[in-house]
């Protein structure tokens, strides 16, 4: 299983997983010694705290999968920089966000040739839990943009 997490960061480490019903839950945490702040881009290794983030990935084997990452918040050692905290973040998964890069355009791509709903039920019974108005939101974003 840590070989599949490797494929989503290889700074992530696989801890253990769960199947109930028709949904994998993988837990992980990050191995990296230090994280770049965003806002100052300088280097910390001092954690402030720890929770929890999950969000959905592509399927594997047919199952649905959602992550629960102990995503850790830091301390910015630069006393120039304007913040005293920052979040660990990371390039598969935007700020915020509760589906990986990857399951987006994988919903965007299932859903480019049939209406909403069919893209709806086709998601829900095969790669994650997704809503009609989710559908149409990344289908927005992705058009509006370019």
């Amino acid at each position: 299983m840590d070989e599949i997490i490797k494929l989503l960061d290889e700074n992530l480490e696989y801890v253990s997983h769960k199947i109930i019903g028709d949904t994998i839950f993988i837990n992980v945490v990050s191995n990296r010694e230090e994280v770049i702040c965003p806002y100052c881009g300088n280097p910390s290794s001092k954690a402030h705290s720890h929770y929890k983030r999950s969000f959905q990935d592509l399927p594997i084997q047919g199952e649905k999968v959602r992550v629960i990452l102990s995503n850790r918040k830091m301390f910015c050692c630069n006393l120039d920089c304007n913040h005293t905290t920052f979040a660990e973040s990371f390039d598969f998964l935007k700020f915020k966000a509760t589906k990986t890069k990857r399951l987006e355009n994988e919903i965007i791509n299932i859903s480019m040739n049939v209406s909403s709903l069919t893209a709806t039920n086709i998601l829900r019974n095969s790669v994650a839990d997704v809503g009609k108005s989710t559908i149409c939101n990344l289908l927005k974003k992705r058009y509006t943009n370019h």
